[in-house]
């Protein structure tokens, strides 16, 4: 090859343990949004399988520091721990945050804990017309359409997403607090 030239480097198979959680890091950290447990495997070159495990075996590395690494169930992300969110936004000069109305926290409430559900169930639930604040949840991305109900008029169901569980800082519906918690 002549010099200057550029030639394709083919990356060899990792089996170093370390070496793939330095990988998975810094995939995770580049991304800032959840990544496959596909692309992981790509690149640290193991399989999917390999990369979920090891992704989850560093959640639990990640459980006392400034960060987390949340695992859903086809995908990692790395994000800031809760507890300093305000820390982190005076920081970085950010004065702006998610509000959801009292209406729209029941409702995500409601489908959080039921899905999928559909709309006239969170209406019976709630007692009130709650389009608006579907709607609203809808357009932010914390909750989607999960099919349509085998009944009449075919109504649409809806679940939670993984924004949902990035805001509220969980990796997987079982971290809710079981409803006899909640007042």
């Amino acid at each position: 090859m002549a010099d200057g030239e550029y030639r394709e480097q083919i990356p060899l198979p990792i089996s170093d343990e370390a070496e793939t959680k330095k990988i998975i890091e810094a995939v995770l950290f580049t991304a800032g949004a959840p990544v496959s447990y596909e692309k992981l495997a790509e690149a640290a070159s193991v399989s999917a399988s390999e990369a979920e495990y090891t992704a989850r075996e560093m959640a639990g590395e990640y459980a006392d520091r400034g960060i987390r690494l949340l695992c859903y169930d086809d995908s990692a992300q790395l994000c800031t721990a809760g507890e300093y969110a305000p820390q982190v936004k005076k920081a970085l000069g950010i004065t702006k945050t998610l509000t959801l109305s009292q209406s729209a926290l029941e409702t995500l409430a409601i489908i959080a804990y039921n899905q999928p559900a559909t709309r006239a169930y969170v209406e019976q639930i709630r007692g009130v017309d709650s389009g608006y604040a579907m709607s609203v949840l809808l357009a932010r991305g914390l909750i989607e359409t999960r099919g349509r109900l085998d009944a009449p008029g075919k109504p649409n169901l809806y679940g939670t997403t993984d924004a949902f569980m990035r805001l509220f800082g969980i990796g997987s519906l079982d971290e809710l607090p079981p409803l006899d918690m909640i007042k």
